[in-house]
């Protein structure tokens, strides 16, 4: 465009917002130039980080924890421009799915950031003062597993035959898989972690298992024709996304959490007292995304291949 098609197009994109082109032509002479710093928000971000303890390693496993609530917010960035697409093409689709997988891939290989670079003396003294706080009450986590498949999908295994699609969402999100870290069944007490959780997100969780419904990943694939969901390119990239964040994403966490609170004695609790190894490891948990796309061997193995 030349400078007469720019002057033009913004006087009619202000005409249209009804606001004076000639008042935001000004105020661009007076406005100051932007910096790095200023559109990063570098002073912000680098000021959000509050240890509890003297342990120098603590800040290590902060910064660890905000650097991927970052990129949970990127996945999930990700995810809304497959779900809130009306018609979705196989290329856009696998597009996203690769961006999304390649945050997971790096969320993956980064334990090691966390696993191998904190000292274990250090960690297990800094450990209780986070107590009942834990990695579990990550909501933009939660809400990426709502976004990425079917709410039968994320049930408990145990209870998925009294769940169906008109089941409230109440009572679909009383069964779903994680509850089993901070509930016992029997009672139905809950624990602090679990009604600290619920009180902070327990409506914001049912408002986006609603509004997710209908759009989440696993049926936005089955709505598109089934020649474009025989799609190799897009069936591998769905496959790669439902592994990588279903078995090698939870077995990172899985290593790095037996590195500190395993061993050969005793396991010690996670910090929000849920049992983790049931709770973490995924032949336990039996979450799959996508479970059409999986052969029943591969099915049957899932959590140890």
């Amino acid at each position: 465009m030349n400078r007469d098609e720019i002057l033009k197009a913004i006087e009619e994109k202000y005409d249209k917002l009804g606001v004076p082109v000639d008042s935001m032509l000004e105020g661009l002479l007076w406005s100051t130039p932007i910096t790095y710093w200023d559109y990063i928000q570098t002073d912000a971000l680098l000021g959000l980080q509050t240890p509890r303890t003297t342990q120098p390693d603590e800040m290590v496993f902060i910064m660890y924890h905000q650097v991927n609530e970052l990129l949970f917010k990127m996945i999930l960035w990700e995810i809304d421009q497959v779900a809130k697409t009306i018609e979705v093409t196989a290329d856009k689709f696998s597009l996203h799915l690769g961006r999304i997988s390649r945050y997971f891939d790096m969320l993956c290989s980064s334990f090691n950031v966390m696993a191998d670079g904190m000292e274990k003396e250090q960690y297990l003294k800094f450990r209780n003062t986070l107590t009942p706080a834990s990695g579990f009450q990550s909501a933009q986590y939660r809400k990426i597993e709502f976004a990425s498949t079917e709410l039968i999908n994320l049930i408990d295994v145990r209870f998925r035959d009294e769940i169906d699609r008109n089941s409230s969402f109440k009572n679909a999100y009383n069964h779903l898989y994680w509850q089993a870290a901070g509930k016992n069944y029997t009672t139905g007490q809950k624990s602090t972690l679990l009604n600290l959780f619920e009180q902070k997100y327990m409506g914001d969780f049912i408002d986006f298992m609603e509004d997710y419904n209908d759009i989440n990943l696993s049926l936005k694939f089955k709505q598109l024709p089934k020649e474009v969901q025989g799609n190799k390119e897009l069936i591998k990239a769905m496959r790669h996304y439902d592994y990588t964040v279903n078995v090698k994403w939870v077995m990172a966490h899985y290593n790095a959490a037996a590195k500190y609170i395993g061993g050969k004695e005793k396991d010690l609790e996670a910090t929000g007292g849920s049992s983790w190894r049931k709770y973490m490891h995924p032949k336990y948990q039996r979450r799959i995304f996508y479970p059409y796309l999986w052969s029943e061997e591969e099915l049957k193995n899932w959590g140890t291949f």
